[in-house]
């Protein structure tokens, strides 16, 4: 009961933090962290613990399919090569680096828990990154890479702590056997992500209602990260390929049900990720009250860890921009922006879950050696790299004065708001039902499939449409105005599996496409 009412409080608290952060143009999460761990101190508070084994399963699938769905797979063809040097091989350097510069400052660690603690502290959070980087006016370029690393970075990480803590605990090593295990599990997580999308745009298909359809994308990254998970593959990757392959998989005539999904979606991203750092201030009371006057001999290690975790970030972008960006449009294309992708390099969730989740003692019962150098570091580098740029970060952004890419992503929604008015435009043409309309109603009826761009380039409601009065012209109408405005959901939806296409920018129009349907209707059925 005490951890249902701590959790209460804290989605309670979350839609205090997310109207505060608007106020005062601060990142919610943040808050979130900062003010339970604040909190938690108080000694009003009961001392709540929650099994560090449902960290992940609880909060991980949920937040993932929630940053996934604003994807696409032509991102990621477009963006493998930031996919390869920073998802893959940015974590592998970082955890030699921590596990080099750990195993040096504490001898008696050992390599395995060292290993252990570079796969804790090495990949960044995806949530993190989106809740904050995302309420700053950062190019939406250098958005797009951070989500496109965040997103599976996480994958290659619990595979090498899972080979640590094996050797930790047994006494052995960690050795190159991670490379395939890494191979099969993702690749294993690819096919069962693909099959539990087919499964759920199945059962959408069969259930009419709207409400539980919306529901079974609740339901799927739990699903699919569960099953994963159990087989031994990786549940991270399975929960991206399933978001991803749902929202290939969309089809033009769910406009009604993508609003709702969103909407839907939305409350749910805001409400996890306020209860996950929550608890994530909230763990750390319990860490710093267990280690005790312990964490001052610590000291020393921790400042070379977090030291070492940002140095080997911005030599790395670094050395990237010096080789020509990630991409062909060059990211990151300035000191500037390397600057801000090496600062947005936050962890978060993954990082405590993990430290929590490491073992007390070996299989022989003997206590884990350095287990607590490894909680207490990876709290600290939490603390550096998560705290310190979301209250940070906005200050930076205006200093920085990054040109904003924003003139580029409104010239893509313009050319995706005129493909689709012109695919309305000749499929009405083409519609048998047209020809049973008078004159009048036709003429009526173009008029508003040739103002349709000028519809889908504002999120303005429309209140300039009149009301017909007959019936049966009012259904010949809806008729064609339905094959119409499908036609222009699929050119919007074709978009979105072309190179180079932004998928928000194609979730932008084709949101501005359902509602329009709706405001196109429902006015003239009073």
């Amino acid at each position: 009961m005490d951890f249902l009412i701590l959790l209460v409080g804290l989605l309670f608290g979350t839609v205090l933090a997310a109207g505060i952060g608007e106020r005062i143009r601060l990142p919610y999460p943040v808050l979130m962290l900062i003010s339970s761990a604040l909190i938690a101190f108080l000694p009003i508070i009961p001392e709540v613990h929650i099994n560090p084994e449902l960290i992940l399963p609880l909060f991980l699938p949920p937040l993932l399919f929630a940053a996934a769905q604003r994807s696409s797979w032509s991102v990621f063809r477009l963006r493998w090569r930031s996919l390869v040097l920073l998802a893959v091989a940015l974590v592998a350097v970082t955890v030699a680096v921590v596990a080099g510069v750990s195993w040096i400052m504490v001898p008696a660690l050992g390599l395995p828990a060292a290993i252990a603690l570079g796969a804790i502290v090495a990949p960044p959070d995806p949530v993190a990154v989106e809740a904050v980087a995302g309420k700053v006016r950062m190019p939406r370029r250098l958005i797009t890479v951070l989500q496109t690393e965040g997103l599976f970075n996480d994958a290659i990480a619990i595979v090498i702590f899972q080979a640590a803590v094996a050797a930790s605990t047994s006494g052995g090593h960690v050795g190159w056997e991670v490379v395939p295990e890494f191979l099969i599990a993702a690749a294993g997580a690819v096919v069962l992500g693909l099959a539990m999308a087919w499964i759920v745009g199945s059962l959408n298909r069969f259930v009419p209602n709207l409400v539980a359809r919306s529901a079974s994308t609740l339901v799927a990254p739990f699903a699919v990260y569960l099953l994963a998970e159990e087989v031994h593959f990786s549940g991270v990757v399975a929960v991206v390929v399933t978001a991803l392959e749902l929202g290939r998989r969309a089809r033009p005539q769910d406009s009604e049900e993508r609003l709702t999904r969103t909407a839907f979606w939305d409350v749910v991203e805001l409400l996890t990720t306020g209860a996950a750092f929550g608890l994530v201030g909230i763990e750390m009371r319990y860490i710093i009250e267990d280690e005790g006057a312990q964490l001052l001999s610590f000291i020393p290690g921790i400042v070379a860890v977090c030291a070492a975790v940002l140095i080997v970030r911005f030599l790395w972008m670094m050395a990237i921009y010096r080789m020509g960006g990630t991409e062909k449009n060059h990211v990151p294309g300035s000191l500037k922006e390397v600057l801000v992708l090496s600062w947005c390099g936050m962890r978060g969730l993954a990082t405590l879950a993990l430290a929590l989740a490491l073992p007390g003692t070996t299989l022989a019962g003997d206590p884990l050696p350095g287990r607590n150098f490894v909680v207490a570091c990876a709290c600290a580098v939490l603390v550096v790299t998560l705290v310190l740029p979301g209250l940070t970060l906005p200050w930076l952004m205006r200093a920085l004065k990054l040109p904003n890419d924003h003139k580029e992503a409104d010239r893509m929604e313009r050319e995706l708001a005129l493909r689709a008015e012109r695919v309305a435009v000749e499929t009405m043409k083409r519609s048998a039902a047209i020809q049973q309309l008078p004159p009048d109603r036709r003429a009526a009826l173009a008029k508003r499939m040739a103002s349709l761009h000028s519809m889908l380039e504002s999120d303005e409601e429309d209140e300039s449409q009149k009301m017909l009065d007959r019936k049966a012209t009012l259904e010949i109408m809806d008729v064609v105005q339905r094959e119409a405005m499908d036609a222009a959901r699929r050119e919007v939806l074709e978009a979105r599996r072309q190179r180079g296409m932004d998928p928000e920018a194609v979730d932008r129009v084709l949101r501005r496409l359902d509602l329009r349907t709706v405001t196109m209707d429902r006015p003239e059925r009073h």
